[in-house]
């Protein structure tokens, strides 16, 4: 006769039984109502927080670390315009030479995105300004700081009669080595020349090639004999001995050569801003006296 098996229900089956539900229940509860701030860095698994769980929003900035997001873990193009808040990136989060020109689009930056003051001359590179660039008439006097515009600037024969305005040119703006076309002579510049008397012809005019502002000095002591001494108005006749000096304001008188002279000066009367007259005098038949003059504009 065959008997069939029947589980008896014992107390330790029992116990059994509800040990397993609890414990079941127990990881369910666990992996469904984890307490707050449970899950750290050592709980995560490497590669568990992905992309997808980024772009859910699962991860937020208050989440990350200090540094935690560096440049190599930010794959190409995933940071977007807009991904980017209001005056997210500002000029210190950028590094040294971070925003280059083929980083720039088109257009990108215009007058009114440009601060005043913020372009300054050693932000601009070598030759960066070139004649395109510059709108017409945007380069006036008022823009051009004395002394910044100098023959090394000025590519040749780019200044022609057309450019320059009527009257730009005035005698304040020629050098010394440049002679008056008309008008008075500059102050400061020279005249010279030679002059020659002798006994049948003893008084002599000789005329500025200009005319001065007004009347040089010329006392006697300004009229230096052959070989000196010289004077401080008159200090000589320059190194090659062809290149007689005058100080500002005076006329100077140079003997070179002479025979029988007793006398040789200015005539006052007879001398103005025009020119001026010498008289002289011989002891003896035969006498001369020869020389170089110069007159420097008061």
């Amino acid at each position: 006769m065959k008997h069939r098996l029947r589980p008896k229900l014992t107390y330790s089956n029992v116990i059994a039984t509800i040990a397993l539900f609890v414990a079941l229940g127990g990881v369910a509860t666990a992996a469904t109502t984890l307490p707050r701030n449970s899950v750290g860095s050592k709980q995560l698994q490497n590669g568990s927080v992905n992309l997808r769980k980024l772009r859910n929003g699962a991860v937020n900035a208050k989440k990350l670390r200090k540094n935690a997001v560096r440049k190599n873990k930010i794959a190409p193009k995933a940071v977007t315009l807009g991904k980017l808040g209001p005056r997210a990136v500002a000029p210190w989060n950028l590094g040294n030479g971070a925003v280059r020109t083929n980083k720039i689009a088109n257009l990108a930056i215009r007058a009114r995105n440009i601060h005043n003051n913020v372009i300054t001359t050693n932000k601009l590179n070598n030759n960066a300004v070139t004649q395109q660039k510059l709108a017409p008439d945007s380069v006036g006097a008022g823009n051009v700081q004395a002394g910044a515009v100098g023959p090394a600037n000025i590519r040749a024969n780019s200044v022609g009669t057309a450019t320059l305005q009527n009257g730009s040119v005035t005698a304040a703006k020629l050098g010394n080595d440049v002679g008056p076309v008309l008008g008075t002579l500059k102050s400061g510049q020279t005249l010279r020349g030679v002059f020659s008397q002798d006994l049948n012809n003893d008084r002599s005019s000789q005329s500025y090639q200009f005319p001065l502002a007004a009347a040089p000095s010329a006392p006697p002591v300004n009229v230096i004999p052959e070989g000196g001494p010289f004077t401080e108005a008159c200090k000589g006749l320059g190194s090659d001995g062809e290149t007689p000096q005058a100080t500002a304001g005076n006329l100077c008188v140079y003997v070179t050569a002479a025979k029988a002279l007793v006398e040789l000066e200015p005539d006052a009367a007879a001398s103005n801003r025009l020119g001026f007259t010498l008289t002289s005098t011989y002891s003896e038949e035969g006498g001369f006296v020869s020389g170089q003059w110069a007159v420097t504009a008061p």
